[in-house]
């Protein structure tokens, strides 16, 4: 459907990207072979050791090194399908709120802490490793009214304070922290305290979690849609932080995108991976009404990503009707059934776990390729079955497990 008559239309810019997912996938199937998987030889010793030769064993993994989580509220996880779904399809967790600054600190020097504490302590129940997200935000509609009211060294303390006040308390229980949000859409606290802020932010808080990994995170780096944020200002702000000494230990890629395309999404990424840090997509939602058009685009990211080097993890931004940021980005619906694009996410973990069997050879090894990450393993000996468990790492081309029976 076109304007009224009357009515002209200009274009500013236009890109045109041919399309064949099916060869796309095939690639990077190919590509996540050699990215993800790498050979192993089970070799088995013991008591029992002489007498397994040609012995019938089964190779199941229990999951994939490749992390994948999603966010999680206070409130959601009442919801007891909504937290078995969480549990039972993810290992990582970033709380959608509960640790940002104006949550924990809404109105000045009244802390509230109570629901971060919450949600780490359901997330450590269920051994989930979680992302800080995140210190501060750069863009000032996100930073509270007292805040914004405060300037100079009255901010500056409020920022040392901050600092001080969430990573004394969870020291060690957050695996990351995203330090200050979206600072290619904002410039709230560069414009009050200067150019080195970002930086020295970065550098107080490595001093007081040294063992959490720091990242950038910012959005519509990804999908080549935004100017503010192409990958190439993105690694011009991650450098010249470096250069100040912020220890930048990661890079957050929101991934908030509709119709996406794999090609863009790769290249993207190639530009990030030249710095040698980590890549994590940190708040993946993927928006279309039609669940089984939402499935096709959801695929594109996650393969795209698992087969790309440099990424190490996927944390979507929900999974549940109406506990989402985004409309028609879903993964079950509001009565608990899984549509069809939690059916294409699901379907996709499976796939890049390893399942085999076979015997085992007259020198007492088994040799397969497999996906990095945790494993079990089941032989069928004379005196019975034994079971045993191993963990495939990324380190060489070949690995080689030694496991006693």
């Amino acid at each position: 459907m076109g304007p009224p008559p009357g009515v002209d239309i200009r274009v500013m810019g236009l890109q045109i990207y041919p399309v064949d997912r099916k060869a796309r996938f095939e690639y990077l199937k190919d590509k996540s072979d050699k990215v993800r998987k790498r050979d192993i030889v089970l070799k088995f010793q013991g008591l029992d050791a002489a007498n397994v030769f040609g012995s019938a064993l089964r190779i199941q993994q229990s999951e994939n090194s490749f992390a994948f989580g999603s966010c999680i509220n206070r409130s959601n996880i009442e919801n007891e399908d909504l937290a078995d779904f969480f549990v039972k399809n993810f290992n990582w967790a970033v709380f959608e709120n509960e640790l940002k600054w104006y949550w924990t600190e809404a109105e000045q020097g009244k802390i509230n802490y109570k629901d971060s504490d919450e949600l780490l302590k359901f997330c450590q129940k269920h051994n989930k490793q979680v992302r800080g997200h995140c210190l501060f935000w750069e863009v000032e509609d996100s930073v509270q009214p007292w805040l914004r009211s405060l300037h100079g060294h009255h901010l500056m303390a409020a920022v040392q304070g901050r600092l001080q006040s969430l990573l004394s308390r969870y020291k060690g229980q957050f695996k990351h922290h995203d330090v200050n949000n979206e600072m290619l859409h904002g410039s709230f606290y560069q414009d009050r305290l200067g150019t080195d802020i970002r930086a020295h932010m970065f550098r107080e808080a490595h001093k007081l979690d040294p063992s959490a990994v720091l990242f950038v995170n910012d959005y519509n780096v990804e999908d080549g849609c935004d100017s503010k944020s192409t990958p190439e200002k993105f690694v011009e702000q991650i450098v010249d932080l470096q250069e100040r000494g912020a220890p930048v230990g990661g890079i957050g890629v929101q991934g908030h995108i509709s119709h996406p395309v794999g090609d863009i999404i790769c290249d993207s990424l190639d530009k990030l991976a030249i710095l040698g840090l980590p890549i994590w997509i940190t708040e993946l939602d993927v928006s279309a009404e039609n669940e089984h058009i939402r499935a096709d685009d959801l695929e594109v990211c996650l393969r795209e990503c698992f087969a790309h080097a440099a990424v190490e993890g996927v944390v979507l931004w929900g999974f549940w009707e109406t506990f989402m940021f985004r409309n028609h980005a879903h993964l079950v619906d509001a009565d608990g059934t899984i549509n069809e694009t939690g059916k294409r996410y699901l379907a996709l973990k499976q796939e890049w776990l390893t399942k085999t069997d076979g015997d085992i050879d007259h020198h007492g090894e088994f040799k397969f390729r497999g996906y990095h990450g945790s494993y079990t393993v089941e032989v069928a000996t004379p005196s019975g079955k034994v079971t045993r468990s191993f963990v495939v790492d990324k380190e060489n081309p070949v690995q080689v497990v030694t496991l006693n029976i």
